[in-house]
């Protein structure tokens, strides 16, 4: 299928950032008495919003987290990323060459969305066709966030193609009835054991986005070199 829209996920699709998440999420949440590791992470937060997160711990670990805690780790979260955070190897390059219509559609934060993008240098590419979960009922994995997202753009669930990390957005696009490409490119998966959806066969998987672009080369555009003279 040639897409008429590609749905990227942000965390772990466009920029690198899941493992700098994590470890903020691990020391803010130990503050709270709250001990958690990356299996934790990889199983219960890696593609879900904050409150899902919060449920989680508080479940697992019995832990009430204050209202201060979100407050604490999204500080300590976003100046992490001001001197760690990075744009996907490629990205941008892609993302220039793309010849279809395109958006992310996120389970970060509005605020967080918006200093990732400005960090990495992305922001031009999304500038009205960002989403986030605090635009609809329902985060990851229910498929709210990218009906959203293709309603917006104006193109049907059935010709959307979605990139994501985590298995909360697998299931997500799966279940918007979206094809579903998992991209495995992320440092992430080089420490954490992400669980495999039951039952979930994606249509594609990338371990970068070069092997994305070459094995789908008809939906780039071949820009040509400048010379230099």
């Amino acid at each position: 299928m040639r897409p008429s829209l590609i749905i990227f996920d942000c965390d772990g699709v466009l920029i690198d950032s899941e493992l700098i998440s994590a470890r903020a999420l691990i020391d803010e949440l130990a503050c709270y008495g709250a001990d958690i590791d990356l299996a934790f992470i990889a199983r219960h937060c890696i593609g879900r919003s904050y409150p899902t997160v919060v449920e989680a711990v508080e479940r697992e670990r019995g832990v009430r987290l204050p209202a201060q805690c979100e407050l604490d780790y999204r500080a300590r979260l976003l100046a992490a990323f001001e001197t760690g955070l990075t744009s996907m190897v490629g990205i941008e390059d892609a993302l220039e060459a793309l010849d279809v219509p395109y958006c992310l559609a996120t389970s970060s934060s509005p605020t967080r969305l918006a200093a990732s993008l400005r960090i990495t240098g992305l922001e031009r590419f999304f500038s009205g066709r960002a989403f986030t979960a605090s635009e609809v009922k329902r985060g990851k994995p229910a498929p709210d966030l990218f009906l959203h997202a293709a309603a917006s753009m104006g193109v049907p669930p059935d010709q959307c193609a979605v990139v994501e990390d985590s298995t909360a957005g697998l299931l997500a696009a799966r279940a918007a009835g979206m094809e579903v490409w998992h991209f495995t490119g992320g440092s992430h998966f080089a420490v954490m054991e992400l669980p495999a959806p039951d039952a979930l066969v994606p249509d594609r998987r990338f371990a970068s986005v070069a092997e994305l672009r070459g094995a789908m080369p008809d939906l780039f555009r071949q820009i040509a070199a400048v010379d230099p003279a």
